[in-house]
């Protein structure tokens, strides 16, 4: 479940940082997701922004949520939630929690983000362990990398073929690089109609999870949503695709191509 919301999360990466554009999103929106491992209807996941406030400052809240449900849970139960604190207008992260439960395997994680003083500290709770951490330019967790991203790059600048690379924290393995490759436009069939979308490919680690370094392909909506609308991953064993499933509260007119 983490490798998947690695990529659905991370999903909004362009040709980035076209300060100014209008955001992509608003508190209340809420998307849904379906994912299928073979012919199972392995799991869903949804993620809800909300409004907070952190130390006086005013932030977005999302929630992202993943389970597995019916017949796929007999074989693989998974509870996974994850959370992000993040600024309204420059979308820094503040806080990131991350509880999961995998088939019995679990973390209880919480990372605090102190800009002032470019540090973080994560608080292995299970464990009763903090690591700190150096932070770098830009850096985000899992779940505000995609937030921030959907209102930071400028669709018109993406050169497809051109791979470009963000700086994660979101466990005790330290900052993340992610790169992201560009593939051009394409237009998907979806359970709401014809959407044209971006794609990408991110290059991933192959072996233990997935079976090459290209192996994941995914699509975000060419609209001023930019949300995710498919992903496909040919893993070890098997393959994986999740597609929007539903959603609410979107800032922006949900384009659809009429025929």
């Amino acid at each position: 479940m983490k490798k998947v919301l690695v990529i659905l999360l991370c999903m909004g990466m362009g040709k980035m940082f076209a300060q100014g554009q209008q955001s992509a999103f608003k508190s209340g929106e809420w998307l849904k997701f379906r994912m299928h491992y073979g012919f199972l209807n392995a799991s869903y996941a949804t993620l809800h922004v909300k409004n907070a406030i952190i130390d006086s400052v005013p932030v977005y809240h999302v929630v992202g949520h993943g389970e597995t449900t019916g017949f796929a849970s007999l074989f693989f139960k998974v509870d996974d939630t994850y959370e992000s604190y993040f600024d309204r207008k420059d979308g820094k992260p503040y806080r990131f929690i991350r509880k999961i439960n995998e088939g019995g395997y679990t973390k209880d994680v919480e990372i605090n983000f102190d800009h002032v003083n470019d540090k973080a500290v994560l608080n292995d709770k299970k464990n009763n362990k903090k690591f700190n951490f150096d932070l770098q330019d830009s850096i985000q967790d899992l779940i505000s990398a995609f937030y921030y991203l959907r209102n930071n790059y400028d669709p018109s600048d993406l050169v497809q073929g051109e791979a470009i690379d963000l700086k994660m924290l979101y466990d005790d393995d330290g900052i993340f690089n992610f790169k992201l490759k560009y593939l051009g436009k394409e237009i998907l069939n979806t359970k709401y109609g014809k959407v044209e979308c971006l794609k990408f490919r991110p290059l991933v680690q192959s072996g233990r999870v997935f079976k090459e370094q290209e192996s994941l392909s995914l699509w975000v909506s060419n609209d001023d949503n930019r949300i995710p609308i498919r992903i496909k991953a040919d893993l070890a064993v098997g393959a994986i695709k999740a597609d929007l499933d539903g959603y609410n509260g979107l800032k922006h007119q949900f384009k659809i191509i009429m025929d």
